[in-house]
């Protein structure tokens, strides 16, 4: 149990609590070392898929470990996440989660960049990990995070989902024509002729989209020996672009809604799980883009009221109390601790959603 390290995860736990309370009770803080057993796989393989820009790319850096900030240093010299090394100081491997991670431009051709066990490698971590390890302690049959997305996208522009018509926005002074759906360029003066560019609006969600169902066409190459699946549920982190453009900020809860109904629907997943993440330097009672950005995030929480639909299935986690410094356009300073807190109250939400789910759907005396 690694007792000396448990210390600093008091601390983490109490960010959680403020963050998320319901779901800060439903899994062990800190999460024990995974078991090295593998899932049940006579269970279909539940994937969760993962959104958004580089926020959920993810540039928390995993060393040196005498470098403050590193996952190393907070792993290594101060005791947290106790469960990410076993009693050897080696990085501990799910044998029970499957980590995939593929990036491509708009439609073009998708790379691949993981497909292992859940464990740390290479120079940088995302949310993914803390995600994978909530997932993987409170599910037993096989867990697939599914990670497909790319940097520097904005929900209003490039992962714009299929349906969201063009609207007209005006700023200082000028009334300019948004793209809809597969529309271009971006936006364009009202009562001018639009001059379409080599990118459409939506491109990156067609592209996202296209790869995490090509991934999922060829199972058994991304989770060996896996014969079937369901998606259980989708996390988001993103918008940052978006701040940068008032018209899109202004959107960005109608396109947030869309979004979640969107993917339910592209993955015929009408009861999957949908959890975000807000910015993580952007305070609650922010002003100007980044507190209508914010404000978008909580409002589909299916504890706000505001959207019955999303009640019991939609999660927020409000990243300012978990956020080291930094803000997403620095990625946070490439800060681990930061996609580490994220990545960890992401999981307990998600896990929140499905006991709550499994709970109503059980059997009443």
């Amino acid at each position: 149990m690694k007792l000396h390290r448990v210390l600093p995860q008091l601390v983490a736990a109490w960010l959680l609590l403020l963050v998320h309370p319901a779901a800060f009770a439903q899994l062990p803080d800190p999460l024990p070392d995974p078991d090295g057993q593998p899932a049940d796989m006579s269970r279909p393989v539940q994937v969760f898929i993962l959104f958004g820009q580089s926020n959920m790319v993810g540039a928390g850096k995993i060393g040196p470990a005498d470098k403050e900030g590193s996952l190393e240093h907070a792993v290594k010299q101060q005791g947290k996440y106790p469960y990410l090394i076993d009693d050897a100081g080696n990085w501990t491997e799910r044998q029970d989660v499957r980590h995939v991670r593929v990036m491509g431009s708009g439609t073009g051709a998708m790379r691949q960049f993981n497909n292992e066990w859940l464990t740390i490698r290479g120079r940088t971590i995302g949310p993914e990990i803390g995600i994978g390890h909530s997932l993987g302690h409170a599910i037993d049959a096989p867990v697939l995070i599914l990670k497909s997305c790319i940097g520097n996208r904005s929900l209003g522009w490039d992962l714009l989902p299929p349906g969201s018509p063009s609207f007209e926005f005006e700023d200082k002074g000028q009334v300019w024509h948004y793209a809809g759906y597969q529309e271009s360029p971006l936006r364009w003066e009202k009562g001018t002729q639009p001059q379409p560019i080599t990118w459409y609006a939506g491109m990156q969600y067609d592209g996202d989209v296209a790869n995490a169902k090509q991934v999922l066409k060829e199972l058994d190459k991304y989770y060996p020996g896996a014969t079937k699946f369901e998606i259980a549920g989708f996390f988001f982190w993103q918008g940052d672009k978006d701040r940068y453009d008032a018209g899109h900020a202004s959107r960005y809860e109608r396109n947030l809604v869309h979004l979640i109904e969107q993917l339910r629907k592209d993955f015929d997943a009408p009861q999957a799980k949908f959890v975000c993440a807000t910015l993580g330097q952007t305070e609650r009672g922010a002003a100007g883009n980044e507190g209508l950005i914010l404000d978008a995030q909580l409002a589909v929480d299916g504890q706000s009221g505001k959207y019955p639909q999303f009640s019991g299935n939609v999660a927020t986690v409000y990243s300012k109390p978990l956020c080291h410094g930094g803000a997403s356009n620095s990625h946070y300073n490439g800060h681990a601790e930061t996609y580490m807190d994220v990545g960890q109250a992401m999981g307990r939400a998600m896990v929140e959603l499905l006991e709550s789910s499994a709970e109503a759907a059980a059997p009443k005396d």
